[in-house]
């Protein structure tokens, strides 16, 4: 075995995390994406074994095929390379509203053992320890999809008893309450984390787990969620990443990495308007 075949039998947790989501697309689906994790899945699952998936993203950019990871749903080159681009309300109301989106690829600061997430605050919503992001279109996406997919790390700051802020409904309480509330979409069908894979329940809909990574065992996942976490009676064990796999994705992070490095170089060259030249001498 030579040395570069070698390096492809390591991975990180994060290029386990991305690889197992991706492999969850099919070819064909109708995926709207979250920028990071999300994004980085879809366009991997595009260019391994689904290449007709059509990527919506907020900004209205439809079927988009980007050559490199949108720092942004703003970026570009989603509208670059797109189908089409459309005013956002259509997005969200002849697309996503409209049932005809298939799976909404979401992210999250936190999450609960319903699958309700939060990317709002961390702390008191009045005094916050930290304000994140923010909704955007997440709440939407989470009630009107055909189905959610998650992606975040596992740990007890992540993994959350009770949510700092609810910012997009999963199964609320559990026990059927998302249907009874007529929410449309069947909400979050699987979280996949850097160390193995939840789905929720029947019945309850608490997120259980149901497989995970090699040499990740249930009591390090365990140990990872800050609810007794619920577990099937048979753990699978998710396949480690094939060396097309890696390569595919990390060429797609390189590629990522060398355009936005260039956009950088570009900015810090680029003068300064000439009233902010003026104030700074002034």
């Amino acid at each position: 075995m030579n040395v570069a075949s070698s390096s492809l039998n390591k991975y990180t947790p994060d290029e386990m995390m991305t690889i197992a989501a991706a492999r969850l697309i099919w070819p064909g689906c109708v995926c709207f994406v979250g920028i990071g994790v999300p994004s980085a899945a879809a366009n991997l699952a595009r260019l391994i074994h689904a290449p007709d998936i059509v990527l919506i993203y907020e900004s209205g950019a439809i079927g988009t095929q980007p050559r490199v990871l949108p720092l942004s749903i703003g970026d570009g080159e989603l509208a670059e390379t797109a189908t089409a681009v459309v005013p956002l309300p259509e997005i969200f109301s002849y697309w996503l509203q409209a049932g005809r989106i298939d799976v909404g690829f979401l992210g999250a600061a936190q999450i609960d053992r319903f699958g309700n997430l939060n990317s709002t605050i961390i702390g008191g919503y009045a005094n916050p320890k930290t304000r994140l992001p923010g909704a955007g279109g997440a709440p939407e996406i989470a009630q009107h999809a055909k189905q959610i997919f998650v992606v975040l790390k596992q740990s007890l700051r992540s993994f959350v008893q009770k949510l700092d802020f609810c910012t997009s409904a999963g199964f609320l309480n559990g026990n059927g309450e998302r249907a009874r509330r007529a929410i449309p979409g069947a909400g979050p069908q699987v979280v996949i984390t850097d160390l193995g894979v939840l789905k929720p329940v029947t019945g309850s809909q608490e997120l259980t787990l149901v497989a995970r990574y090699e040499n990740v065992s249930v009591d390090k996942i365990r140990a990872a969620t800050s609810w007794p976490l619920a577990v099937a009676d048979t753990v699978d064990v998710v396949a480690p990443p094939t060396a097309d796999e890696l390569r595919v994705l990390r060429d797609l992070h390189k590629r990522t990495d060398i355009a936005h490095a260039g956009d950088a170089r570009r900015f810090r060259k680029t003068p300064r308007p000439l009233f902010e030249q003026a104030r700074s001498t002034a």
